[in-house]
């Protein structure tokens, strides 16, 4: 059956392309030098992620009374980061999975950073359960092995479990479907390599790759598969972390929305993460071919979308609480309460930074501008946070006994440690541009006579 394409539809491939040159343009980034612009980013990430290691030295050395906790808040930022980056890490399998089996083109530009992306995330995140221990050395306590030290035993009924089993499950299915993705492309470095230390290592990566007919159709069946497997994941991983609140007594946190509530507030800032990284991206690894204005704009559809579910779960919180009644659903994070009280800016950052700013892109000329799109991926990751923030630390500040309201503020610690590991996922994001194929070459190349500039040209010439 002939292919059809409508003629609005802005190209997935610019420029005059041919199947060599989108080997060279991939390739490019591992066998030549790193630009400026990349040497510029692994600079400001390889500092920010120095002090990250600094501040969780401190805290292993000192324990975790250097952070800003108390009696009443003792969980805060690293709780809140660890929600945070849990949420960053749905969007690159969702992409994958979801969009390859709705056969998506627009999907294979971007596909494999936002696999990375998800690998990378999910082990910042599960950085801040072990530091929040203290003692990490005991961190295999939450592992679900028989306990030598007496009558302690792993509590099956606990969601903090379930969120051992949800995370550990999702990064297996996740590292294994990018792996299974890279497998032809490592083949292609490995054909290139002139190097013999280069192309040994790219010749155990692609795993024996020949690029034989029945290679591809296993790929294509396994592709399917761990797609299929991954998809129900996306949903279950959040859907746990939101028990983790959702089983609680905290006003505030015992709301039944919680499960959908989270995974498309997840979903909603992983895609705005994968915006930000893809803009870095095109630039630091002279991808702008690959990752273009239609990319960026259909990115930008998915967050109008899940911004909007988010917006409603917004809504629907603050009228529960209103509704119920209760005075202590007055202090909660959606609510009059939070909007005039010590955390109003918490408050306030978390409305306008998922709910009012995100609206601008109801306008085609900002929602394909690259800055401002940028920009905006920025907003709502910081908007984001906050929202995490202020369900944990608002919530946490105001509960049934008023003789417990008090507040939180962070230490130098508690922001270090932070910022360290924005460091450290950029800092593998780097290192992972320059040393693996950063676009998935043998399925662009699949679109190229659809979806590239010159093929559409001589189409339309015709």
């Amino acid at each position: 059956m002939s292919h059809y394409e409508a003629p609005i539809r802005e190209p997935l491939i610019i420029g005059d392309k041919s199947y060599h040159d989108i080997s060279n343009d991939i390739a490019a980034p591992i066998e030549g030098k790193a630009n400026k612009w990349w040497w510029a980013v692994f600079t400001l990430a390889l500092v920010a992620f120095l002090w990250g290691i600094g501040a969780i030295a401190y805290t292993i050395g000192t324990g975790i009374g250097v952070w800003g906790l108390n009696n009443k808040i003792n969980w805060a930022w690293d709780i809140t980061n660890f929600v945070w980056w849990v949420g960053i890490g749905h969007a690159g399998t969702l992409i994958s999975a979801v969009l390859l089996l709705f056969r998506q083109k627009w999907r294979m530009g971007i596909n494999r950073s936002a696999e990375a992306m998800t690998i990378f995330a999910v082990f910042q995140a599960g950085l801040f359960p072990v530091i929040h221990m203290g003692r990490v050395w005991n961190g295999y306590w939450t592992m679900p092995i028989p306990n030598q030290f007496g009558n302690l035993w792993t509590n099956f009924n606990s969601p903090l479990l379930w969120d051992v089993f949800a995370i550990s499950t999702y990064l297996t299915v996740s590292v294994v479907f990018w792996y299974t993705g890279l497998l032809p492309d490592f083949a292609m470095i490995r054909d290139r390599a002139t190097k013999p230390f280069q192309k040994k290592i790219y010749s155990l990566l692609s795993f024996g790759w020949t690029g034989r007919a029945k290679d591809w159709q296993r790929f294509e069946e396994v592709s399917l598969v761990l797609a299929g497997l991954a998809t129900p994941l996306v949903l279950s991983v959040h859907t746990i972390v939101s028990f983790d609140f959702a089983t609680s007594v905290i006003p505030g946190w015992h709301s039944t929305v919680y499960p959908p509530y989270f995974v498309a507030g997840a979903v909603f800032s992983g895609f705005a993460m994968v915006q930000t990284l893809l803009i870095v991206m095109r630039k630091v690894s002279n991808l702008e071919a690959y990752i273009t204005r239609g990319h960026i704009e259909n990115m930008n559809k998915v967050i109008l979308v899940t911004g909007g579910i988010v917006m409603v779960a917004y809504l629907s919180e603050f009228f529960v609480g209103w509704y119920s009644g209760s005075s202590y659903e007055d202090f909660v994070y959606l609510s009059v309460g939070a909007a005039t009280g010590p955390y109003w800016w918490a408050f306030w950052a978390l409305i306008l930074c998922n709910g009012v700013f995100p609206q601008l892109l109801w306008i085609k000329k900002l929602r394909t501008n690259y800055t401002v799109s940028f920009i905006m991926a920025l907003i709502i990751n910081i908007g984001m946070w906050f929202e995490r923030f202020d369900i944990i630390v608002i919530n946490l500040s105001r509960g049934h006994l008023p003789s417990t309201w008090t507040m939180f503020e962070p230490t130098f610690v508690d922001i270090g440690i932070f910022m360290g590991t924005i460091g450290f996922f950029f800092v593998l994001f780097l290192l992972y541009a320059r040393t693996f194929p950063a676009v998935a070459q043998a399925e662009v190349k699949s679109i190229l006579k659809s979806s590239g500039d010159n093929f559409k040209r001589a189409r339309d010439s015709k």
